[in-house]
């Protein structure tokens, strides 16, 4: 009879241990399963932000973004989003009563701004809708996008200033929030800025001419004064003194990193020599508004 009991016991145990080892195999094939499936879905959200124009990070933390297309913009926004793109891209036919020279926004922010900078990507606008109000050491204070445009248009354009609430203000404004949508704000945005040249090279403007020669002047022309393939770099159609652009360490890392247009060849050394020339040549005086 007990040796009944024990033999029945350990069958029952034995039925326990199978039944828990094969629930146990069941359920570690859901988790991973469902892990997996974890993976996946992130993966396709990954995707879709991208395409949507969500902020997402890599594996190093870094920011990835894909700015949203102004053709996607809601109703509501929308007629302003266009305006705005308009005035960045074709500034003298959509704002030309503020601007003073031949220059147009996209020189500089090419495409709109709708890039990420790099090689041939020009100034970056995308993220400024969500970095502002910000600092400037020009104004010793924290600035808005009003204010920061409106440099642009008296120093770049050598033009004047658009009123806040005019419609192509807005506009602007707009167009800047609308390709910045999904960014944290206030991150640290790593395409934003113009990001000085490293080198002890001691800049030469003698040899900057002749950079300007052999890589500058056939789209430039020969004296600085443009062509219909690039604006004027110099001369009374060209940006004025106190624009960025005439500082010669902004002006070499923006040529370094764009020019040639298309085919950016230069080496930091030509970048840096072709920055003193140009910037040594005559271009109209910035004169500061009052009050």
């Amino acid at each position: 009879m007990e040796k009944n009991k024990v033999i029945f016991a350990l069958g029952i145990i034995i039925i326990f241990a199978i039944v828990g080892a094969g629930i146990s195999i069941v359920f570690g094939r859901f988790v991973s399963f469902s892990n997996i499936s974890s993976v996946v879905a992130a993966s396709e959200k990954t995707d879709v932000a991208v395409q949507t124009g969500m902020a997402i990070t890599d594996a190093g933390g870094a920011i990835a973004f894909n700015p949203p297309s102004v053709q996607d913009a809601p109703a509501n926004i929308k007629d302003a989003v266009m305006l705005g793109h308009n005035i960045l891209t074709d500034t003298r036919k959509y704002a030309g009563q503020y601007v003073g020279n031949k220059l147009d926004c996209s020189n500089c922010h090419f495409k709109g701004g709708m890039t990420q900078g790099g090689k041939n990507g020009g100034l970056s606008l995308v993220g400024v809708g969500a970095t502002y109000p910000q600092y400037k050491k020009r104004q010793n204070y924290s600035v808005d996008l009003v204010t920061r445009t409106n440099d642009c248009f008296e120093r770049s354009m050598n033009g004047k200033p658009l009123p806040a609430d005019s419609r192509e203000m807005i506009a602007i404004v707009t167009y800047y929030q609308w390709i910045s949508k999904g960014l944290p704000i206030y991150a640290d945005i790593p395409w934003l800025g113009v990001k000085h040249l490293k080198s002890g090279h001691k800049p030469d403007e003698v040899k900057g001419k002749q950079v300007f020669a052999d890589k500058c002047a056939m789209c430039h022309g020969n004296n600085g004064q443009g062509t219909p393939a690039a604006p004027p770099l110099w001369g009374k159609d060209s940006f004025n003194d106190g624009a960025g652009m005439h500082k010669l360490e902004n002006l070499a890392a923006f040529a370094y990193k764009n020019m040639p247009r298309g085919n950016p060849d230069l080496t930091p050394e030509d970048a840096l020599d072709v920055a003193a020339f140009v910037t040594t040549q005559p271009r109209p005086h910035f004169v500061p508004r009052k009050g």
